[in-house]
């Protein structure tokens, strides 16, 4: 697991885009790892710890679609 510290008014999509470049699934990881967060409202701050699990920094596979045969 890897922890993080918030920007001052980050959310927890923003945060999580700034440190995988992505968001969803990686949201719902991260939060589901921080159930505390949801609590504490929708902007986080400055210095919260975060922690990103590493199943949310694994990157989704996209199913192929096969254009000829």
């Amino acid at each position: 697991d890897l922890p993080v510290e918030a920007l001052n008014g980050e959310t927890v999509d923003q945060l999580v885009w700034r440190v995988l470049g992505r968001a969803s699934p990686a949201v719902e990881r991260v939060l589901a790892a921080n159930p505390q967060i949801a609590d504490a409202g929708q902007f986080l701050a400055l210095g919260q710890r975060v922690v990103i699990p590493a199943s949310a920094r694994r990157t989704a596979t996209a199913p192929m679609t096969q254009l000829w045969s």
